[in-house]
C-alpha cells in the first residue's frame, strides 16, 4: 500500500501542535456520554492507540447544517446503526470489510436513503449481515473513540472553522497513524494518506491566527 508523506514545506506543524493542545485541555466524552453537549457546534475525534504533538491524535473533526443538531449528529455517529446517516459510519465499515476482503463490501456502499436506490437494491440486500456490519461498527466506535466539543451558534461560522481544522491537521507532517490504524485498511485514498476519517476539506487552507484565538475563545466559553 502507498501512503504519500505529507509536505512538511505547507505546514510547520505550529498551529497544528497549538489546535491540539488546545483540545487536548478540553473535557473529553466517551460513550455513553451526558447532556452537556452544546446544541450548536463542532466535535473533534481521537481514536485510541492514535498519538500526535504530545497526546491523542486528532482523526476527524465534524460539525452539522441544521440548527441545534449537534447532539443528534453525535448520535448518528455513535449509537444510530445506519450507515447512510453517517458518513463516518460508513467509513469505519469500509475499512473493517476491506481488513477482511469481505465480499459484503460492495453492498455496504449501496446507499439506500433514496426510494429510487431502495427499489434497485433493497430486494438483494443481505440484511442480516448489514445488521453484523452495523454493530461491529458501533463496537468500535464506542470502544475507540472520544471527543471534545466547542459550541458555535453561526452555521457560517461553524463550516469555515471545521474546515480550517481539518485543513490544518492534514497538512501537518507530524500528524501520521499509527501502523496499525484501522484507517490504512480503508478503500479510501484520501484516508489512508490523510490518517483521518475523512476525504473532504483536506490540505485546504489552514488555521491562521485570528481563527485559531476564534476558537480558544469558543473552547472557553
Amino acid at each position: 500500500m502507498n501512503i504519500i508523506v505529507k509536505d512538511n514545506t505547507k505546514c510547520s506543524g505550529d498551529y497544528c501542535s497549538k489546535i491540539h493542545n488546545l483540545f487536548h485541555k478540553m473535557k473529553r466524552h466517551k460513550f455513553p456520554f451526558s447532556d452537556d453537549i452544546p446544541k450548536n457546534g463542532i466535535y473533534v475525534l481521537f481514536e485510541c492507540g492514535e498519538h500526535a504533538h504530545g497526546g491523542d491524535r486528532i482523526v476527524r473533526v465534524g460539525t452539522h447544517t441544521g440548527v441545534n443538531q449537534l447532539r443528534s449528529r453525535i448520535n448518528q455517529h455513535f449509537t444510530t446503526e445506519n450507515k447512510d446517516r453517517s458518513i463516518f459510519r460508513k467509513n469505519i465499515g469500509r475499512a473493517l470489510l476491506n481488513r477482511e476482503d469481505d465480499l459484503f463490501l460492495e453492498q455496504w456502499e449501496w446507499d439506500l436513503t433514496s426510494r429510487e436506490s431502495k427499489s434497485k437494491y433493497a430486494h438483494l440486500l443481505d440484511k442480516k449481515k448489514q445488521e453484523e456490519i452495523e454493530k461491529k461498527v458501533t463496537s468500535y466506535i464506542q470502544s475507540n473513540l472520544s471527543f471534545v466539543v466547542f459550541s458555535v451558534d453561526d452555521k457560517e461560522e461553524r463550516l469555515v472553522l471545521e474546515s480550517r481544522i481539518i485543513s490544518t491537521v492534514s497538512l501537518c507532517s507530524l500528524c501520521r497513524p499509527s501502523d496499525t490504524w484501522l484507517g490504512l485498511q480503508s478503500p479510501k485514498r484520501k484516508i489512508r494518506e490523510s490518517g483521518m476519517w475523512l476525504v473532504n476539506e483536506l490540505y485546504k487552507k489552514q488555521i491562521d491566527n485570528i481563527e485559531f484565538e476564534r476558537v480558544s475563545q469558543l473552547c472557553e466559553l
